[in-house]
């Protein structure tokens, strides 16, 4: 591993071990907020390293790639059931575009445990450098619910988390993967046909997953027709 990945590791695990601390001061382990993505592997990977109590969670939107429930489960994650499906909220709150993400709050964006951490990059995005400047922050969810946020990777690019997946035999999510084998770390795991992916993107999806076409269609309709 590279000196200056190494750097960072050990930031990471530090960072790990002092939420963790914390954690334990009022009864909790910490929690691992796990996607089934290649960052939720690094962050799960740390924190196995850092020796500290932790329960992974996956939360499952029903929207996610085919693969993902098992992916979680090999690597011992909890599965967290929605309260309703995202087509059967579909039917109460419309599409979901990119000003109004109410699939985000009902199906990702809910407490769990008062001590996370997340694998987030500030390299993902503009939007993201911009809001995480700090690898610390208090998240506040409906009815005033807090939890205390955590992100070991921010710094990290996605060579950084290339490397990393190398060096530690990580197998991740099979869609990371082509035909022959090799990783992709360009390529992003996230709900199916989500708005806010680009047009060709959402294209893309449902060209993979032609029967999304017919159960977005059918669930607007009754929808509209309700």
């Amino acid at each position: 591993m590279k000196p200056e990945l190494q750097k960072k590791v050990d930031q990471a695990i530090r960072l790990i071990q002092s939420a963790s601390k914390v954690a334990t001061e009022h009864g909790q382990p910490l929690e691992v907020c796990y996607s089934g993505g290649k960052d939720s592997d690094v962050i799960l990977e740390l924190t196995r390293m850092a020796k500290v109590p932790y329960r992974a969670i996956y939360k499952n939107t029903s929207i996610d790639p085919p693969g993902t429930i098992k992916h979680a489960k090999d690597n011992g994650c909890e599965i967290m059931a929605p309260k309703d499906t995202f087509f059967h909220l579909m039917r109460e709150h419309g599409w979901p575009s990119r000003k109004v993400r109410w699939c985000c709050a009902e199906l990702k964006e809910y407490k769990i445990l008062d001590y996370a951490i997340l694998g987030i990059r500030a390299d993902e995005s503009a939007k993201r450098k911009a809001r995480y400047k700090e690898p610390e922050l208090c998240r506040v969810y409906n009815k005033n619910e807090k939890t205390r946020q955590y992100f070991p990777i921010l710094s990290w690019t996605k060579d950084d988390v290339a490397e990393f997946i190398r060096e530690r035999g990580i197998k991740c999510h099979p869609l990371y993967y082509d035909s022959d084998g090799l990783f992709h770390t360009e390529r992003r795991l996230g709900c199916l046909a989500c708005p806010m992916q680009s047009k060709r993107q959402r294209i893309a999806d449902f060209k993979k997953y032609p029967r999304l076409i017919y159960i977005y269609i059918s669930r607007s309709y009754v929808s509209e027709c309700a």
